[in-house]
């Protein structure tokens, strides 16, 4: 009696590869990503290429989610080391005179048969590598813990500080907190660096006249960046340069109203006084054109986003996968705040990108490997209780 053995069709094959996905999680992405469609044809249809290159961006993102959803986090555990030290050489050859790409007086690229920008690797390595730092400590966790993970942070954010890029050095430095403060930081830790914190800024509003006098200069920032602090205390020292970028960002935000002027109705945008209205501010753009009513719902998604993202991170089986996932949502957060606050007046221009409706390709595939880490964390969590 011979067993007849049935041929698996195509369907059968790669079927895997397309379950076992967070329908919320998909549902979230969907969700932000149409919204990102939509004001990117608004403020870049007659802006080049940017509309179709952004879609394409969104393709890329999207095969780069599929594609590392695909990978387990015991892979992702073993990749952490090297990808790191990966990132941490090309930041370090990046600062080596001569060879670093320098534009617009930052030395941020690197040229290796393309020109790539080290610094976007760390948004991703850091985490990975405080994650598994913190596993491999799982359950004798001590104070020099702590101080080991702070220097896995501070090295190559000074790195990227020093290009200079504080934007980029934001944002994993704040994905870095974010690992350590989930892995059980104390909060006797964190309280009296937050109360100096706040105590600092009070002190810059308050004597913000005294300070940003001219011919005053602050130790550690460099001049531009004492610049923009100062146009951000008050916009209109410098309303045709520094603070023209705030300025028209506000005109923009108020002038939406409660609901908005109508999609592809933005006078602001459309007659060229949103500087960036495709990157960095591209926020205004959104809020004059859908109003409040439209930032809501933009800010719902986001919510939902980094709640559904949370969860996730909450039910994740090992420690490794808690803090990544944990950490990757709460860099979410960080994007969105950053970009919101300073296109609403409330935080300086750093250059972070508003996550699925800026343009741009690096920033778009760095977004696609973050929630391509998210999924792969669901995944494994749906086959252990299968």
């Amino acid at each position: 009696m011979s067993a007849v053995l049935e041929r698996p069709t195509l369907w059968q094959r790669v079927q895997p590869l397309f379950t076992g996905y967070d329908a919320w999680l998909a549902l979230a992405i969907g969700c932000l990503a149409a919204l990102g469609l939509v004001t990117m044809y608004s403020a870049g249809y007659d802006h080049g290429t940017r509309f179709v290159d952004h879609g394409r961006n969104m393709l890329l993102a999207l095969g780069v989610l599929l594609l590392v959803s695909q990978v387990p986090p015991q892979r992702l555990l073993q990749l952490a080391v090297p990808v790191y030290l990966l990132g941490l050489a090309l930041l370090i050859v990046t600062s080596v005179p001569g060879v670093g790409i320098t534009k617009k007086g930052a030395t941020r690229w690197l040229y290796v048969g393309t020109v790539i920008q080290p610094s976007e690797i760390m948004k991703i390595a850091m985490p990975l590598m405080l994650a598994w730092w913190f596993q491999r400590r799982e359950g004798q966790l001590r104070v020099p813990d702590f101080l080991v993970a702070g220097a896995l942070l501070l090295v190559p954010v000074g790195l990227i500080a020093k290009q200079p890029d504080l934007g980029t050095a934001i944002l994993v430095l704040a994905a870095g907190i974010y690992v350590i403060f989930f892995a059980g930081l104390s909060w006797k830790l964190i309280l009296p660096v937050l109360v100096v914190g706040a105590l600092a800024i009070g002190a810059i509003v308050f004597s913000a006249d005294a300070i940003c006098a001219e011919g005053v200069r602050w130790p550690v920032l460099r001049e531009y960046q004492q610049h923009r602090v100062c146009t951000l205390l008050d916009p209109t020292r410098d309303p045709l340069g520094k603070g023209f970028h705030i300025i028209q960002g506000m005109i923009a935000i108020g002038s939406g109203g409660l609901s908005g002027k109508g999609f592809m109705q933005g006078t602001q945008t459309h007659l060229e006084f949103i500087p960036e209205r495709t990157t960095d501010f591209i926020f205004a753009a959104f809020a004059e054109e859908f109003g409040l009513a439209g930032v809501g719902a933009l800010l719902l998604g986001f919510t939902f986003l980094i709640f559904r993202g949370l969860w996730i991170a909450s039910e994740a089986p090992t420690v490794f996968t808690r803090l990544l996932a944990g950490a990757i949502t709460l860099s979410f957060f960080t994007y969105a705040f950053v970009n919101m606050g300073m296109v609403s007046g409330i935080l300086p221009v750093v250059g972070v990108p508003l996550p699925f409706i800026s343009y741009g390709g690096t920033a778009m595939v760095t977004l696609g490997l973050g929630l391509g880490i998210l999924m792969s964390v669901s995944k494994s969590r749906r086959l252990m209780q299968s």
